[in-house]
């Protein structure tokens, strides 16, 4: 059967495939001003870092191989849940590291010196709270993971366009 892959899966295939790279290079890979890579190896040791980058990045990895297994199908209610509430979990992890600190200093005491350490040198546009910066790739990265969220829930809430279904009726005709 032919797969109708509408265009939020194929936003989130792309959106989630962004997270995945940013979680294999954010620790590793020089990006100018957007990571401090000797900073962060300064405040984790190696095997801390390839610990934190293979969950991350291995969760993300997961999360796109469940959407790209019923991308253009029907999504099971089991898969629809767990591709909700787990990109929800990571998004809230995000919520509690940093913008709870950031905006109403939650926390903020507790992650200050090691943010500002490991991120104080990287590119950021906000305005310092709380002790606090979110540099830009954080920001990115939360913003597509929000965005993912959405499209996820979307893809999850509607359905196919009546004109697939018709389609698909005619070419099993």
């Amino acid at each position: 059967m032919p797969r109708n892959i509408r265009l939020s899966e194929k936003l989130l295939v792309i959106g989630l495939s962004l997270i995945f790279l940013f979680m294999i290079v954010q620790d590793w890979v020089p990006l100018g001003p957007l990571n401090d890579v000797q900073a962060i190896l300064q405040e984790s040791t190696v095997n801390e870092i390839f610990i934190k980058s293979t969950v991350g990045a291995g969760q993300v990895l997961l999360i796109l191989i469940g959407v790209l297994c019923y991308v253009g199908k029907r999504y099971p209610i089991i898969i629809k849940l767990w591709l909700i509430i787990h990109q929800i979990s990571i998004f809230v992890g995000a919520l509690f590291d940093w913008w709870f600190p950031y905006f109403f200093g939650y926390g903020a005491d507790q992650r200050t010196q090691r943010y500002q350490e490991m991120f104080g040198q990287t590119h950021s546009f906000l305005p310092e709270m709380n002790g606090i910066t979110p540099n830009t790739l954080h920001v990115l990265f939360h913003s597509i993971l929000f965005t993912c969220i959405l499209l996820t829930i979307y893809i999850s809430f509607t359905r196919k366009s009546t004109s697939a279904r018709q389609q698909q009726i005619v070419r099993s005709s």
